[in-house]
């Protein structure tokens, strides 16, 4: 029996495994993918207080060895369900195991939206196809590549492509970025950038693997183009069918909780991008995981008194 489960291993989650474990609590953490979320795959990190620059890599990596150092353990399973039983104690259910908790904390995250084309090709991600860069853009060195995305990942990744990648060209459906100021100046000063506004990609085209794009132009033409790797930038998604019994969610699917990080079930709390809030970004993350990780902390001390 732990004090906490925490489920997810990004930046809210680790930080709700370090403030938990301070507070002097047994602490399991459970990730179903890769250590460190969303942040992990950012090429730098440059808006964290105290951080000049970072690689999102590093900073997970950091926050790993923290949580490790204070004890607490870390599994690579997938979580499936969450009960809560008569005796107030939860049984968080993965594909392999079950384990019990005095409470949980979910910190799930989000993953990358995919583009839907008219021809449904998931068959070609991860063979030209692909929504990280920071994975596989290497493949492509001295190679033309193409961006599909407007906001900071989208800016990130056109940047860290173009550093080794002959050319990048950027597809957006608007004729604007919805990125940070100066990432969209950086962008701006690559010559091996070029920028397609005001397009629409409507396909993948290829056998075993991507041969080209079709877009539809500004001008509502239909057009290809010939390109061995496109990096889909289109935003995140939460995936929280598996607390549904637990939590309310939105339309949108994000966990209902305020910024006390409590959700509608006593002693399940929820912290970081898979929650409904304003602003998802690393710092806000943490902030999460330090309310959520306290806030808990609290409630098993009620349990006790």
């Amino acid at each position: 029996m732990y004090d906490i489960i925490v489920i997810g291993a990004g930046a809210a989650g680790m930080t709700s495994a370090l403030y938990a474990l301070r507070n002097g609590k047994t602490v399991l953490v459970l990730e179903s993918e890769s250590l460190g979320g969303q942040i992990a795959t950012s090429p730098r990190l440059e808006n964290y207080p105290s951080i000049k620059e970072i690689s999102g890599e590093q900073f997970a990596d950091n926050l790993f060895e923290q949580i490790t150092h204070h004890g607490a353990e870390v599994e690579i399973e997938k979580v499936v369900a969450v009960e809560k039983l008569q005796d107030n104690t939860f049984t968080v259910k993965t594909e392999y195991n079950e384990y019990q908790a005095k409470s949980v904390i979910i910190a799930s995250g989000v993953k990358h939206k995919h583009l839907r084309t008219k021809s449904n090709r998931d068959d070609l991600v991860g063979k030209g196809v692909y929504y990280c860069a920071i994975c596989d853009g290497p493949f492509y060195k001295g190679q033309e590549v193409a961006i599909i995305g407007d906001a900071n990942t989208a800016l990130q990744y056109s940047l860290l492509l173009a550093s080794y990648c002959k050319k990048v060209y950027v597809y957006t459906l608007f004729d604007k970025f919805f990125g940070d100021k100066s990432l969209v100046k950086a962008l701006h000063s690559k010559e091996n950038i070029e920028w397609r506004p005001n397009t629409s990609v409507t396909d993948f085209i290829g056998e075993e693997k991507l041969m080209a794009i079709e877009y539809k132009d500004a001008d509502g033409s239909i057009k290809t183009h010939e390109i061995p790797a496109v990096f889909v930038a289109i935003g995140q998604v939460p995936d929280n069918k598996a607390f549904s019994n637990l939590v309310d969610l939105d339309n949108m699917g994000y966990i209902i909780s305020d910024e006390t990080c409590k959700t509608k079930t006593e002693g399940l709390f929820v912290a970081g991008d898979c929650r409904t809030k304003a602003v998802r970004q690393v710092s806000t993350a943490v902030g999460d995981g330090a309310v959520a990780a306290t806030n808990a902390s609290v409630y098993l001390e009620s349990l006790d008194n």
